[in-house]
């Protein structure tokens, strides 16, 4: 199925690009998701998900297919199932940027599969819930980019001898054998940069993400006309039997 949303970000385009493009930036963002791997522009994570009291983890792979900075944009193939069940879930999702209002605004294009029991929301409540998780996701995304980044610790200013205090002289035997005045220590060997991902975000285990949060509101406004039509019918019965009392 084919699903176009849209969110804002107030930050400049510039910054929401280089956020977007990043895994390690932009999966904590997301409700419900957790990032396990990055290598290059693939990556694995988890999605947490919950259907009321039904619980299920979706584990998967995603890559990113292009990212066109000329024209801000970017498509990402992910996959996933469910490792409780049989469900699956197959997106390829376009997301273009563009300035607007000094902000930045996003469009997302995906193109959905999904089986298992979230398939039961049918095309109309998934896009719905899914505008929904992205005003979430644009929302976490704009705080996090406001959090300025930890200033570097500043360096210690070197000092020096105080005026009219002595300095010691250099042994000249020392000196004459070309023996350092005081031995330097061998620097650090240089150790290759690992891009880490913690199991479970910088604030603790994943919070899985609650469709019938999401869809409440939406299914209430589906299963009004149809309670009102049983409370219709109630009290026609109620009225039958009277008469049929008399």
């Amino acid at each position: 199925m084919r699903l176009d949303h849209e969110f804002t970000v107030p930050a400049p385009i510039g910054e929401v690009w280089q956020a977007v493009i990043d895994p390690e930036r932009v999966a904590p963002c997301m409700p419900g998701a957790s990032l396990t791997k990055v290598e290059g522009d693939t990556f694995a994570g988890t999605v947490k998900v919950k259907l009321g009291p039904i619980s299920l983890l979706y584990k998967g792979t995603g890559e990113f297919l292009e990212k066109d900075e000329a024209a801000r944009k970017v498509v990402i193939k992910a996959s996933g199932k469910d490792a409780r069940g049989g469900g699956t879930a197959a997106a390829t999702v376009t997301l273009t940027l563009t300035e607007r209002d000094g902000g930045t605004h996003g469009a997302v294009a995906t193109d959905l599969a999904i089986t298992g029991r979230p398939a039961q929301f049918g095309r109309g409540l998934i896009s719905e819930v899914g505008g929904k998780i992205l005003d979430t996701f644009a929302g976490n995304l704009a705080a996090s980019l406001e959090t300025p980044a930890e200033a570097a610790p500043a360096e210690k200013p070197e000092e020096k001898p105080a005026a009219g205090a002595p300095v010691a002289a250099e042994n000249p035997a020392e000196k004459a054998a070309g023996k350092p005045a005081a031995e330097e220590k061998p620097a650090a060997e240089e150790k290759p940069h690992l891009r880490s991902v913690p199991a479970g975000g910088a604030t603790g285990e994943t919070e899985a993400i609650d469709l019938l949060d999401y869809a409440g509101q939406s299914v209430a406004k589906r299963l009004a006309p149809v309670a009102a039509g049983a409370v219709v019918l109630l009290i026609v019965l109620a009225i039958v039997r009277k008469l049929r009392r008399r």
